[in-house]
């Protein structure tokens, strides 16, 4: 929570249009699925693999009547499919785990970004997995070349360094795929281009097409 959250929510609010998909990788308990469904009567894919967290993450769906709206999944992202490890005693910053550690693990199973939005025509993108970020976006090439897909909302705080990322690869990644970093204010629906990630805020906003993002904001 915070201010960044208000800023990155104020986004959502702002660029989401009713009947547009919104894939939340990472949903946790649910705040923007149930913000993108409930306020703006938007489609949501949510992916959430810790189960705890997942159940919580149903009953928000349910609790606030959007279940017709959200497809929840209970599984992991990455760049292949198969099954990783993830923590289940970190609370909101569970998260998958390579090899061998001293953390509560349990095995889950991993698609890729490419096969739960197949079909589909996502707008909004929003990811937050503790630093699993780049094999995120590695499974989602397709995704990405998808040109209804207008922004991403995408955790960049230096947390995939354990993994081997760097934000500046994320960044570099990105931006190859025309999504170019920027900040909200809400309040003045005013968008900012930044270079680089946002220091003020462990999300950054990828936008492509700034013209299309001006006209829904």
């Amino acid at each position: 929570t915070g201010l960044h959250e208000f800023s990155d929510m104020g986004f959502l609010l702002h660029v989401l249009k009713k009947e547009d998909l919104f894939i939340d990788v990472g949903a946790n308990s649910g705040s923007y699925t149930v913000l993108a469904g409930a306020a703006i009567g938007a489609k949501t894919i949510s992916v959430e693999p810790v189960p705890a967290t997942f159940i919580r993450l149903v009953r928000n769906i349910e609790l606030t009547k959007v279940q017709e709206r959200c497809q929840a999944l209970n599984i992991g992202l990455a760049s292949t499919p198969g099954f990783l490890n993830v923590t289940v005693d970190s609370d909101t910053t569970n998260h998958l785990v390579l090899g061998a550690g001293n953390e509560k693990t349990i095995q889950v199973e991993v698609r890729t970004l490419d096969q739960i939005t197949f079909g589909t025509n996502p707008v909004l993108l929003k990811i937050d997995v503790e630093g699993w970020e780049m094999p995120v976006l590695a499974g989602g090439q397709e995704t990405l070349n998808n040109q209804s897909l207008r922004a991403i909302i995408l955790e960049l705080n230096g947390s995939g360094e354990k993994f081997g990322f760097t934000d500046s690869e994320t960044l570099k990644f990105l931006n190859s795929y025309d999504f170019f970093e920027y900040s909200y204010q809400p309040l003045k629906r005013k968008l900012l281009r930044i270079d680089g990630k946002n220091l003020k805020s462990g999300n950054t906003i990828f936008v492509r097409e700034v013209d299309e993002i001006l006209r829904r904001i």
